[in-house]
């Protein structure tokens, strides 16, 4: 008897079959996406909460990174176009100048074409009256005098006006090429800004809610995880914050500030709760940079614009001997600022969304400190 054959499934079944694995897969993939636990697809387009709030504050700190290269392509910009401005101004006041010389030449000229074009010692000589001689021979070497001077200025001012085009050219050049970079930079803020946002928005209202407690309270990125642990995070995340700040404010109230310093402090303080917005001095909005030059022009110092250029402003002092009103800088690119207060506390402005506050120096990288006065 032959052997008993098993029938063998059709190619539309494998297909079916394999179909349905792959949408088993899928689901599961699906299901697992914003637990804790989990992990981005292969692809890279989906994220954990904890991966979001990571990647969200790497683009921060890019974005913040641009900031400042914006900021000082400003104060280039800013600087090459009152040069230029000024150089204008020169050019149009030497034009006029060599307009008043050059009809101040012309006017010696129709005199001598009047005059018939004699020269001067042929017409002293037809004159018979010594006296009269002697008066029109100096007149004739005053006419001669005012008409050398008059050349010698047309001359003089065709060369200085010459000289500030072309100074006026090379500046223009320059004036360009900072407002390239400040377009380039500016380009560079939005899209790491606008990419933040955008990770943030894939976030369900829960998960947005942690993610924001995490960041006031600087808690640990598995504060995102689901379940209760979560919840309990947040909740002790928010007394954590609240004690935060009364801790702070204790310190700033407590912390000795003298002369300046004391000053710069005070407009600070002023300053809390107003928000960040990238490239702005105040008054009702700060970056990081612009928070602590305004607080030390409000004492009467000028700073500045840039954290980089910042930290060269005064004296560089240790981690150790920090003082109140000493500015203090993070990462090692020298990319954020804030003004220290006691206490291991600093007020700063530090991202868009997060509002001029009191914070802990040691929430970031910690990169150096310089005492202005």
């Amino acid at each position: 008897m032959a052997a008993h054959r098993k029938p063998r499934p059709s190619p539309l079944g494998r297909r079916a079959a394999r179909t349905a694995a792959t949408l088993a897969l899928a689901s599961a993939a699906t299901a697992t996406l914003f637990e804790g636990s989990g992990h981005a697809d292969p692809a890279g387009h989906g994220r954990t909460p904890a991966q979001v709030r990571t990647e969200v504050d790497r683009l921060y700190q890019e974005a913040e990174v641009a900031t400042e290269r914006y900021n000082g392509a400003k104060e280039r910009a800013d600087a090459a176009r009152v040069s230029y401005d000024r150089l204008r101004d020169e050019a149009a006041r030497r034009t006029e100048r060599l307009n008043t010389a050059r009809h101040s030449l012309g006017a010696v000229a129709a005199a001598q074409y009047r005059s018939g074009g004699l020269d001067p010692a042929v017409q002293l000589a037809l004159t018979s009256d010594p006296d009269d001689y002697l008066e029109r021979a100096a007149l004739v070497q005053k006419a001669g005098d005012r008409q050398a001077a008059a050349i010698t200025a047309v001359r003089r001012e065709i060369a200085g006006l010459a000289q500030l085009r072309a100074e006026s050219a090379d500046r223009l050049t320059t004036l360009r090429g900072h407002e390239t970079e400040l377009r380039r930079q500016k380009a560079t803020v939005l899209d790491k800004l606008a990419t933040a946002r955008r990770l943030l928005a894939r976030l369900t209202t829960e998960e947005r809610a942690r993610y924001e407690a995490a960041v006031a309270a600087r808690t640990s990125p598995t504060a995102f995880g689901g379940g209760a642990t979560a919840r309990a995070d947040r909740s002790s995340g928010d007394r954590t914050t609240a004690a935060a700040a009364a801790a702070s404010a204790a310190a700033a109230a407590s912390a000795p500030a003298t002369g300046r310093a004391s000053a710069a402090l005070a407009f600070a303080r002023a300053q809390l709760g107003k928000p960040y917005v990238w490239g702005a001095t105040g008054p009702s909005a700060y970056d990081c940079s612009g928070l602590t030059q305004a607080a030390w022009r409000a004492a009467g110092v000028s700073l500045p614009r840039t954290t980089y250029t910042q930290i060269n402003a005064g004296r560089r002092v240790s981690r150790s001997e920090l003082a109140p009103g000493d500015l203090v800088f993070f990462y090692s690119g020298i990319s954020h600022v804030g003004l220290y207060i006691g206490g291991g506390q600093m007020i700063h402005a530090p991202r868009p969304g997060a509002p001029v506050r009191i914070a802990p120096i040691d929430e970031m990288p910690f990169a150096g400190a310089t005492r202005v006065a």
